[in-house]
């Protein structure tokens, strides 16, 4: 059974957001690890990269399938979580845990396109 993480803002390509101040971490819903199944590799950008609402910023691949990662909001990257270069599978023991980039915001207004864990849940469940 999917968690879903009160406190975060989703979007429909099954993205987190977690936003503390001007930065947020994105990564991969617990509902995306589990359609997913095991992960095998994350494709990422790299730090100073420039990262825009709606667009891919990389892929997750995995035994099953490959998942284009779709940017909830537009920004600059400046952190990637280098643990899952190594060890990809932490996306499916906490995806919570495990965001897979940092980014410095340019517009919080786009936060208002995303749902809150309630809203997710429903989309999920209607999915």
């Amino acid at each position: 059974m999917a968690q879903f993480k009160e406190g975060l803002l989703y979007s429909e390509s099954h993205e987190y957001i977690r936003v503390e101040g001007e930065f947020g971490y994105i990564g991969i819903s617990d509902y995306a690890q589990h359609a997913l199944g095991n992960v095998v590799y994350v494709d990422m950008p790299d730090v100073d990269d420039e990262v825009t609402a709606g667009e891919e910023f990389g892929a997750v691949e995995s035994v099953k399938a490959a998942s284009d990662l779709i940017s909830p909001v537009s920004g600059t990257v400046v952190e990637v979580n280098e643990a899952l270069e190594n060890e990809p599978e932490l996306l499916n023991k906490d995806a919570f845990a495990n965001w897979i980039i940092k980014v410095q915001l340019s517009d919080s207004s786009e936060l208002d396109n995303l749902m809150d864990a309630k809203a997710y849940e429903a989309f999920c469940e209607n999915a």
